[in-house]
């Protein structure tokens, strides 16, 4: 807890984490309300579109948990906490927790802004779980690229990653509608099952209507978060 609380310190010293990861969603989602208010498209309207906006905007959580722990991996230190009886997953949990606040904040401050703007969302609480979810991928993506790469490569393979989520996510398009390889790339993907899982619930739908978005999701999650432990141990091992 003591290096989680130190890593919050750097998250939230710097500003610019803090702006794009509120900023940019509610600019989006009033832009394209905004279009939708002239061209009725449902994929436009608040309701269908705050869950995919809150989707694609966890992306840039992989670029800031990434970069943050390549920064430090490539200074003294981490070395220096290396002589700690710290384990690795201790040190995977350190570096996660301090993002999840502004997850959270980013979700309700979303939410309460597609209300604002019309929608009408049911099970809150509920869709909060599929949400803490795909964050949890995100950040596990993050840890990874942060054990594995350098910062100069966590920016570019980040990129990718951003634009990735938002062509496969279906964020901005119902990947059902568009077929082909862009459904298939996408629902072999975690990321469109979150979107299509939160706007279920938000919109009404029990458990057993997204429960087929919500396993691949779990098994997404575990499995990431396993894989960011034990790329972070190889590294670790590697001095």
């Amino acid at each position: 807890m003591s290096l989680a609380n130190r890593n919050m310190k750097e998250v939230y010293r710097d500003p610019l984490t803090a702006l794009l990861g509120l900023a940019m969603p509610l600019a989006l989602l009033i832009l394209f309300s905004s279009v939708n208010k002239k061209i009725r498209l449902d994929i436009f309207s608040p309701q269908m579109l705050t869950p995919g906006i809150i989707v694609f905007c966890f992306a840039f959580l992989i670029m800031f948990s990434a970069i943050l722990l390549s920064k430090d991996r490539q200074t003294a230190f981490l070395t220096r906490l290396f002589t700690t009886p710290l384990r690795p997953a201790d040190f995977i949990l350190a570096y996660t927790l301090p993002f999840i606040p502004l997850a959270l904040i980013q979700t309700a401050v979303c939410l309460l802004v597609g209300v604002f703007l019309g929608a009408a969302f049911s099970n809150v609480l509920f869709s909060l779980i599929i949400f803490l979810l795909i964050t949890m991928i995100c950040l596990s993506i993050g840890m990874i690229m942060g054990s594995l790469l350098t910062m100069n490569q966590v920016s570019g393979v980040g990129s990718v990653f951003v634009t990735a989520i938002g062509l496969f996510s279906g964020a901005w398009m119902d990947l059902k509608m568009v077929g082909g390889v862009f459904e298939r790339i996408g629902y072999a993907l975690p990321f469109a099952h979150a979107v299509d899982a939160a706007k279920g619930l938000l919109a009404g739908s029990a458990f057993t209507g997204i429960s087929g978005n919500f396993y691949p999701l779990l098994c997404y999650a575990v499995v990431l978060f396993l894989l960011a432990i034990v790329a972070f141990r190889w590294k670790m091992k590697q001095g």
